[in-house]
C-alpha cells in the first residue's frame, strides 16, 4: 500500500505528468458538467417512464454508453457511440476499398487522413440519429396520451439536431485532446466514466436491497454470492487481458554497409483476446433490435412474443448471444490482423520463426495459433458477459420446452429469476471499466519508470492490453 501511495505521490510531483493528470481531470469533469445540461422542450418524467419500459433493448445500451445521458437526453445524449461506430465503419471499409487500405499503410499522414474522415462521418451520424431522436419523441406519448415533447414541430427538431450533434463534435474533441496532451485513450477514459458514474446508484441499490430484505431469508448469501462473484469475473477479466501467446522471432545477421545488423532473437506477441470488447458490443446491438423494434411496434404480436424469447435469461438469447460473439471475434480479428502481410514483412527483414520455413508456411503457422487464441478469447468474453447477466436476470430454464417444468420443481428461484440488481454490473461494464482501467494504470507506470521512478507493482511490470 505504502508503494501504491509513493507512486501516486510521484505523479505529482513530475511536473509534466502532473499536467497531464490534471488536465485529463478537468476535461472529464467538463464532460459529467455537460451530462446536467438537458435538452430543451422535453418532458423528462415521461421520458424516464419510456425507459424504464425498455430495458434490455438498445435504449439500455446507448444509456449505458453515454453514461446516463441518453436516459436524461443532456446535451451529451448521443455520447461517444457515433464516434465508435465511425471507427468500426471505416475499419471494415479498409478491407473493401484499395484507397483506405492504401492509407492505412503511409503511416501518421495516411492515418490523420482517415482520422479526418472518421470525424466527418461521426458528424453525418449524429445528424441522422438526432434527426430520429428528435421524430420518434415527436410520435411518442405517455400515460394519458401526453406529448413527451412540449412544442412539437420543426423548431424542435432543428434544435434537437443542432444541440445533439454539436454535443457529440464536442465529446470527440474532448477525447482527443486528453489522448494527445492527458493520459490514455481519451474515448475509452469517457465511455470509463460514464460508466463507473453510476457505479454508486448501483451500490445504493444494493444497499437498500439489503436493508429491506428484498430476498428474504437469502438476502445475505445473496449479496455475498454477488460481491463475490464480481471479485471473481474482475480477477478472471484481469488475468487473461494481459495474457498473450508470444511466438519467438529470430532475425537473421546482415551487412549494411560497415555495420552487422540483425542476429536477435525477439517475440512476435498475440494476445488473447485480441478483439477487445467489439464483439460483445456488436452482439448486444444485434440483439437488442428485436426488444427496440418491438417497442416502437407494440401493435404487432408476434413482434412482442420474438422479443421475448430474446430478453436476457431467455434460453434461446443465451445461444445467439455465444454464437454471434463467436462469429464476430473471428470476423473482427480476420479484418483487423493480416498473417500474409505479417509474413511477408517479417521476410522482407529477415525475420523467420524458428523451425518454420518463411513465407507461406510462417503465414499458416501464425493463422492457426491466431485461431486458437481468438476461439479461447472468445469463449471467454462469453463467459464474462453471461455470468453477471445470469445473476441478473436469471438462467430462464424453466422456460425450455419440455423439460421447463422440472427446472422450475427443482431449482431456486433466485437462479432462474436473477437477483434483479442494476443494469451497471452486467459484463460488458465490467470489460469496458477493467480493461481501460489496466491501460490508463499502464501508462502511467510507464511514464513512471520512464523517468527512473518506481512503479506501482512492488516486481515486475503491469501489463495493459495494448
Amino acid at each position: 500500500m505504502n508503494r501504491f501511495l509513493q507512486a501516486l505521490a510521484n505523479l505529482f510531483r513530475i511536473e509534466d505528468l502532473r499536467k497531464r493528470v490534471l488536465f485529463t481531470l478537468a476535461l472529464l469533469a467538463v464532460y459529467r458538467i455537460g451530462a446536467h445540461i438537458p435538452t430543451p422542450g422535453i418532458n423528462t418524467a415521461l421520458l424516464q417512464q419510456m425507459f424504464e419500459q425498455g430495458k434490455g433493448s438498445m435504449l439500455g445500451i446507448f444509456d449505458l454508453f453515454s453514461g446516463g445521458n441518453f436516459r436524461r437526453l443532456t446535451i451529451f445524449a448521443l455520447g461517444i457511440m457515433p464516434y465508435i461506430t465511425s471507427s468500426i465503419i471505416l475499419q471494415l471499409l479498409t478491407v473493401v476499398f484499395p484507397y483506405l487500405e492504401r492509407l492505412q499503410k503511409e503511416g501518421e499522414l495516411g492515418r490523420r487522413k482517415i482520422t479526418q474522415y472518421t470525424r466527418y462521418l461521426t458528424i453525418v451520424l449524429s445528424v441522422i440519429q438526432s434527426m430520429t431522436i428528435a421524430g420518434t419523441l415527436q410520435r411518442a406519448t405517455g400515460a394519458g396520451g401526453q406529448s413527451m415533447v412540449y412544442n412539437p414541430g420543426w423548431g424542435f427538431t432543428v434544435m434537437t439536431v443542432i444541440t445533439l450533434t454539436t454535443g457529440s463534435a464536442f465529446i470527440m474533441w474532448l477525447g482527443e485532446q486528453i489522448s494527445e496532451r492527458g493520459i490514455g485513450n481519451g474515448m475509452s477514459l469517457i465511455i470509463f466514466v460514464g460508466i463507473v458514474v453510476g457505479l454508486p446508484r448501483a451500490a445504493a441499490d444494493l444497499y437498500d436491497k439489503a436493508k429491506t430484505q428484498a430476498w428474504g431469508q437469502f438476502t445475505f448469501p445473496a449479496l455475498l454470492l454477488l460481491i463475490g462473484m464480481m471479485v471473481a469475473v474482475v480477477a478472471f477479466i484481469v488475468f487473461v487481458e494481459g495474457g498473450q501467446r508470444r511466438i519467438p522471432v529470430q532475425y537473421a545477421k546482415r551487412m549494411v554497409g560497415r555495420k552487422m545488423l540483425g542476429g536477435q532473437m525477439t517475440y512476435l506477441p498475440l494476445r488473447v483476446n485480441s478483439g477487445g470488447v467489439i464483439p460483445p458490443i456488436f452482439a448486444s446491438s444485434l440483439l437488442a433490435l428485436p426488444a427496440t423494434v418491438a417497442m416502437v411496434f407494440s401493435q404487432y404480436k408476434f413482434l412482442t412474443t420474438f422479443a421475448d424469447a430474446l430478453r436476457w435469461g431467455e434460453p434461446l438469447y443465451t445461444v445467439v448471444y455465444v454464437t454471434m460473439i463467436l462469429l464476430f471475434a473471428f470476423f473482427y480479428i480476420g479484418i483487423v490482423f493480416n498473417p500474409t502481410e505479417l509474413a511477408d514483412n517479417m521476410r522482407k527483414n529477415g525475420g523467420f520463426i524458428p523451425g518454420i520455413r518463411p513465407g507461406r508456411n510462417t503465414s499458416e503457422h501464425v493463422s492457426r495459433i491466431l485461431k486458437h487464441l481468438t476461439f479461447i478469447g472468445a469463449v471467454y468474453l462469453a463467459l464474462v458477459c453471461l455470468i453477471p447477466e445470469w445473476m441478473i436476470a436469471g438462467i430462464k430454464l424453466h422456460h425450455i420446452w419440455g423439460v421447463g417444468p422440472w427446472f422450475d420443481a427443482h431449482f431456486p428461484r433466485w437462479i432462474l429469476e436473477g437477483l434483479g440488481v442494476q443494469f451497471y454490473f452486467g459484463g460488458t461494464s465490467l470489460l469496458i471499466v477493467v480493461g481501460v482501467a489496466m491501460d490508463t494504470v499502464q501508462q502511467l507506470e510507464a511514464q513512471l519508470v520512464m523517468r527512473n521512478y518506481e512503479g506501482f507493482a512492488r516486481k515486475g511490470r503491469i501489463r495493459g492490453r495494448r
